[in-house]
């Protein structure tokens, strides 16, 4: 069990990272969406921190749990068309 959570732990890891670095605040978007695409934003970076926080400490579920709510918030973004996935569906469920 312990060498499967490592594994999904490097999964979710990098690829959280990867749509963290890729989504962006959509061009074109009024001011009140980009106030929301912020927040998405912010709260993505705020998971993803809570999951590396969560990993050192050895508590690998909380950190898979965060790690998934961090992408989460992104793929949720992007889905809103608020966020920018830059047309990558590897990354995102794109709308």
């Amino acid at each position: 069990m312990n060498e499967g959570i490592n594994e999904k732990l490097k999964q979710y890891r990098g690829l959280t990272l990867k749509a963290l670095e890729k989504a962006s605040v959509k061009k074109g978007i009024d001011e009140r969406q980009k106030a929301i695409a912020l927040d998405f934003l912010e709260m993505a970076k705020n998971y993803f921190n809570d999951a590396q926080f969560f990993e050192k400490k050895g508590k690998k579920l909380e950190a898979l749990a965060a790690y998934s709510y961090a992408h989460a918030w992104l793929d949720a973004g992007v889905r809103a068309k608020v966020l920018d996935g830059k047309n990558d569906s590897k990354l995102f469920t794109l709308p």
